[in-house]
């Protein structure tokens, strides 16, 4: 199949590439030079735009930071992409953004002649690389079929959670607790390193106690535990603390409209918007340890 990827960032490159690896034609495209290059390096054709990338695609996979970025892509003012891609195309959305971004953007996909599923990712760049994301998808159970094929390439989980949008709300509930269990977790161990205990041993016995989660089983968030985890790399690459301070932010936005109560949810978003605010924007969201930690 003929795939347009447009975002091939730290989550995106490693989809396209699996893509590709499976023995699809993937032409890719980004803002970031940086991005392309390391995708150009493994063989796939990087495009001059996200026009010419679409051009002939019978696919078009993307993964965008936030809702205005994949709004204005597909319906920007009047010279949207959606005027650019093949009726009967395909589109696959793997951005995490507003439900309702999706449901307007699908609304008009659906009267270009354009198919249209919400399906973003959990699973960090470690499952973005290995090929086994879990995809949450909204859409119709027939734009899914279509979709599957690709998305066995790239994950391991295909969730379908309802119609258009429902894989978003899906996404930023499972983000909100992610958000909520990495600062209780960081709160946990930086407790325990105050008190003398070495952070490997403790963070063992709460992985295999009543205490653990994710966090504690692959994505610990201080050095030394986990050799592959972000914390061992300086906190670089992994999941941005500003991306998931939006996210936090998109499911707070979502509880003021459903009038859903999300008290931790509200403390998370705040800790990252602080840890943010304090410089560390860029860094992965583990890194939120550091504001909780005991200062020498």
């Amino acid at each position: 199949m003929k795939i347009a990827f447009i975002g091939i960032g730290n989550m995106g490159g490693p989809m396209a590439l699996n893509l590709y690896k499976a023995g699809h034609t993937v032409t890719a495209f980004d803002l970031n030079k940086d991005a392309c290059d390391n995708v150009r390096a493994e063989g796939v054709s990087i495009a001059s735009s996200a026009l010419d990338a679409v051009q002939g695609a019978e696919a078009i996979v993307t993964m965008l930071p936030a809702s205005q970025h994949v709004e204005g892509l597909f319906l920007g003012n009047g010279h949207g992409l959606l005027a650019s891609i093949a009726k009967g195309a395909l589109v696959i959305d793997s951005s995490t953004i507003a439900a309702a971004t999706s449901q307007k953007v699908a609304k008009a996909a659906e009267a270009a002649g354009i198919a249209f599923i919400d399906a973003p990712v959990s699973g960090g760049t470690g499952g973005a690389i290995a090929g086994t994301l879990t995809f949450m998808v909204g859409g119709s159970d027939a734009h899914l079929e279509r979709a599957r094929p690709l998305l066995e390439k790239m994950g391991a989980n295909i969730f379908h959670a309802g119609s258009v949008g429902a894989g978003q709300t899906a996404k930023i509930c499972n983000n909100m607790l992610l958000g909520i269990l990495m600062v209780g977790t960081s709160e946990a161990i930086a407790l325990g390193v105050a008190n003398g205990l070495d952070p490997k041993v403790l963070s063992e016995i709460m992985r295999r106690s009543s205490g653990g989660n994710w966090a504690l089983e692959k994505y610990n968030p201080f050095p030394g535990v986990h050799e592959n985890a972000p914390a061992c790399n300086g906190y670089a690459g992994g999941f941005g603390t500003d991306l998931m301070l939006k996210d936090l932010g998109l499911a707070q936005e979502n509880a003021m409209v459903t009038k859903a109560s999300t008290p931790l949810g509200g403390v998370a978003r705040a800790l990252y918007a602080a840890h943010s605010l304090a410089g560390h924007g860029s860094k992965d969201f583990s890194s939120v340890i550091k504001m909780l930690q005991k200062q020498a």
